[in-house]
């Protein structure tokens, strides 16, 4: 058992923040329980203090999991104070960090995720571990690209994934032949990493930011979903005025917005994005 004392650190507002979905809080206990990849790990906390149930061994990989050793009152302390949403969002997620997570899980779990709510993806993704993965405990392992690649597109339009299916199926074969190549994708940058992922069959812009922030850690990604998009033109866009976003392309106004409020937080605007993308779903609002 390891015993750490951490700011900033809130492992229920780390599970409801729609970055993971193999964090989930055991039943009739106040600890949760963490599967990355072929790892698991279950963590109890009391204020500030945070028990793992790890070896010394074992504890680096989840010290770098959860970021832990980076400063978050650093990043919260640099909001503009103007910025009332943003500094409210961040009051309210303040417990949050950007997980680095298995980049394989987080190609297949955000493919998984498009058009989906939360509690789906989790019952999806816990359906192919269980189908496909090893057994790790009381649990079972994310499948590696050749356990996944093993089902076929009917069995896995069993598990209902839809459309996604066949992006699954292509996307495994892509790993196993090597056109698709982890490694070298973990040693990009991120606008290499984002030009890479996106030349694959079923990644679009959102996916492959997904992938950047939570699987490759680059915390400067800031994806675009219905929730972000829907934050960015009710709080921000009023800001600029209408003009200059008439001028824009539809498509590219949240780009615009994002580029003109959230450039200042240059290097980590991806753990903005998750400030506001919790405080959204936790149904806050702010008083200007």
């Amino acid at each position: 058992m390891i015993e750490k004392e951490i700011k900033n650190f809130d492992l229920r507002q780390i599970a409801e923040s729609g970055q993971c979905f193999r964090m989930t809080e055991i039943p009739e206990t106040a600890a949760y329980r963490i599967v990355s990849g072929s790892r698991m790990v279950e963590a109890v906390q009391h204020g500030r203090r945070v028990l793992f149930d790890c070896s010394e061994d074992e504890f680096p990989y989840w010290e770098e999991y959860f970021d832990l050793k980076t400063d978050y009152g650093a990043y919260i302390a640099s909001i503009d104070e103007k910025d009332s949403y943003l500094r409210a969002a961040a009051e309210s997620g303040s417990g949050i960090r950007i997980l680095k997570q298995d980049v394989w899980e987080m190609i297949i779990t955000f493919v998984i995720s498009q058009q989906k709510t939360i509690p789906n993806i989790r019952a999806l993704v816990d359906a192919l571990c269980r189908n496909y993965g090893s057994r790790v405990g009381e649990c079972c392992a994310f499948p590696t690209p050749e356990q996944l690649n093993g089902a076929s597109l009917e069995e896995l339009q069993a598990l209902k994934l839809g459309y996604r299916a066949k992006y699954i199926k292509r996307i495994c074969g892509d790993a196993c032949s090597g056109a698709l190549d982890l490694k070298l994708l973990r040693q990009m940058n991120y606008p290499a990493a984002m030009a890479y992922l996106k030349g694959f069959y079923g990644i679009g812009e959102k996916v492959a930011a997904c992938v950047c922030l939570f699987g490759l850690h680059h915390v400067e990604a800031f994806p675009i979903d219905t929730w972000i998009r829907k934050i960015l033109m009710r709080e921000y866009a009023c800001r600029c005025g209408t003009a200059a976003l008439e001028r824009l392309p539809q498509a590219r106004r949240c780009e615009y917005l994002v580029g003109r409020y959230f450039a200042g937080y240059k290097g980590y605007a991806g753990v903005m994005q998750q400030y506001m993308f919790y405080y959204e779903r936790m149904g806050g609002t702010v008083t200007r």
